[in-house]
């Protein structure tokens, strides 16, 4: 079968099982709905996290900025793997213990202010649609390669999906859905890695085989190689770093403790019943995740080497199937300057600007032309990062059958994510919003339909950032984890620490790092992009690692305010120690 006659044979199959899943665990109340009943096995849980925090810029995008950035890459390795290890020893044990439904719960309860609780809820809502416009856009860019579609038809495709089982089954639906999207993508991510590391070094395990000799017999290594060939073209060398270490520190921070304050990630570990539970699910999900984060700089290294082999010095009349498909998608451009009809991947930009704008009519050897014109590098070759793990397997030449199967993964990563930052939305407005502050005497059931309303709104407003992104996939993940960083972890982690924390120095935290971080994100980006120029940014600070000094303000502005402030009630201290003290009961 073609590959894209097998691509929806098994996008149609994995989209059947998960409505299937919806409909089989439906909510029937707000428990369900929103924390899936609390009677989730761990190991089901931890699946889930890892489908649930393994987005699109986990499975897509990753790898891709590896194999662009090189060493500079790993920032997203090192703060996404290290958040999730300071979420699951430091803060998922206590918000368990809390015993309630979401973060803006946790904040209203443990600073006694409905205020608290309606900024928590302003900041819930900034973080998950800053994050769900990265998902959508993922799931676009995978309809429109494989299923020949254009991005906006995919993201609207996507959404219908999500709609479907976020909105019916509730955190129970998708619990139960992110297991099977959890198998469904890591298989995907990991069979053809297997496949190129064989291929490249003999050696079937794509995380040794990244530190491997090359298996054409000279001995060489597959870094080394690397190298050998990025500094041949002009490029910087995949194993140096170009960033300041200053940039790479607070990026890294940003991603760590934004991890640590994203609230569908949190809201993962109200899902089980015990807060033993909770240790043991995180757990599993730090093993599930490491199978796809220690495969991802290796599958980088095998895409660029394959890149360069099979793309540099091609003749553009004799390009394969899939260089052409790309093309037509919009995520592959080529300029030919030098009029000889061959592709020239080079050192440097092929565009200026960087992102591109495609016209419709060909070139004169039948290139995809780019209405701003090409930047006066020897580069003559656009590709988009996001696509390197879906071409990958096309450009390695694997069968038809693994190129479908990536792209089921790539849905099932992007979809997953969506659903729980769209579930985390939902809750939000219903149980935070109407139950909690506006309209306290609501039956439960007037709670659930609010819910699954919100739930549809939401999933609309994410289709509109899907479909007119700010970014590429991780670097508009990397927003959202800034805004995290920024508002929600000084909040959490001093709410369960400190006990002298209180109402009026976490609604000043909070109010003061996410303002101060989204007006240095929003200005940087787009009111006076500095292109990449740390001259232009504030202590070398790029936007993506603002969240640092975001969470650094919140802190200070927190502690001075808490200190010229009344102090707690007793009650609200008496919780704090209880939860905090293992083996009491609240």
């Amino acid at each position: 079968m073609s590959a894209q006659a097998l691509t929806y044979l098994f996008v149609g199959a994995s989209f059947a099982l998960y409505i299937g899943i919806a409909i089989w665990s439906r909510s029937t109340s707000t428990n369900e709905f929103y924390v899936a009943g609390s009677h989730v096995h761990p190991i089901a849980n931890g699946a889930a996290t890892a489908a649930d925090w393994m987005s699109a810029a986990s499975f897509l995008s990753m790898a891709g900025i590896i194999a662009f950035e090189g060493a500079d890459g790993a920032r997203y390795l090192m703060g996404w793997t290290g958040g999730y290890v300071l979420l699951a020893l430091l803060l998922a044990p206590y918000l368990r213990k809390f015993s309630k439904f979401t973060v803006p719960d946790f904040v209203g309860d443990r600073y006694y202010s409905h205020a608290a609780r309606l900024v928590a809820v302003v900041c819930v809502i900034f973080i998950s649609f800053t994050y769900v416009a990265g998902q959508m856009r993922g799931v676009g860019i995978v309809f429109s390669r494989f299923l020949e579609v254009d991005i906006n038809t995919g993201v609207v495709i996507g959404m219908a999906i999500v709609f479907f089982y976020a909105v019916l089954g509730g955190m129970k639906g998708i619990t139960y859905t992110q297991v099977a999207q959890y198998c469904v993508l890591i298989f995907a991510y990991l069979v053809p890695a297997i496949y190129i590391s064989l291929i490249l070094t003999g050696n079937p395990l794509p995380m040794l085989g990244l530190g491997s000799t090359m298996a054409d017999g000279s001995g060489t290594y597959l870094l080394d190689k690397l190298d050998g060939l990025t500094t041949e073209l002009g490029m910087a060398a995949f194993t140096s770093g170009a960033k300041s270490t200053v940039d790479m520190f607070c990026i890294t921070a940003a991603l760590m403790a934004g991890t640590a304050g994203l609230p569908h990630v949190i809201v993962r570990f109200f899902t089980v019943p015990k807060v033993r539970d909770a240790r043991i699910s995180a757990g599993y999900a730090l093993i599930f995740i490491a199978l796809l984060y220690t495969t991802a700089p290796a599958v980088a290294a095998f895409a660029r080497i394959n890149i360069i082999n099979n793309v540099d010095g091609m003749v553009y009349e004799d390009a394969p199937g899939w260089f052409s498909k790309w093309e037509d998608s919009g995520l592959i451009a080529w300029f030919d300057k030098n009029s000889d009809g061959v592709v020239q991947y080079r050192g440097g930009s092929a565009l200026i600007p960087t992102k591109p704008a495609f016209l419709d009519k060909r070139g004169v050897s039948g290139e995809r032309l780019l209405a701003n014109g090409a930047s006066p590098s020897a580069n003559e070759l656009y590709i988009d990062r996001d696509i390197i793990v879906l071409a990958h397997p096309e450009i390695a030449g694997l069968p038809n059958w693994v190129i479908a199967l990536v792209a089921a993964g790539g849905l099932a990563a992007a979809l997953s994510t969506a659903a729980g930052l769209l579930l985390v939305i939902s809750t939000a407005v219903s149980h935070d919003l109407m139950k909690k502050i506006f309209q306290p005497q609501i039956t439960e059931r007037q709670e659930l339909r609010y819910a699954r309303i919100a739930a549809a709104v939401a999933v609309g407003i994410a289709g509109l950032f899907g479909i007119y992104p700010p970014g590429f996939v991780a670097q508009v993940v990397a927003f959202a984890f800034g805004l995290a960083a920024a508002s929600f972890f000084p909040v959490i982690l001093l709410g369960i620490f400190y006990k002298r924390m209180n109402k009026e120095a976490a609604i000043s935290g909070m109010v003061t790092g996410l303002t101060f971080t989204f007006a240095y994100i929003v200005y940087f980006k787009f009111i006076a992009p500095a292109d990449n120029n740390a001259d232009h940014w504030w202590f070398g600070i790029s936007p993506e690692g603002i969240g640092t000094l975001g969470m650094i303000i919140n802190f200070i502005v927190s502690l001075v305010v808490c200190r010229f402030t009344p102090a707690p009630p007793e009650e609200v201290q008496a919780l704090v120690e209880n939860i905090r003290v293992p083996g009491r009961v609240r």
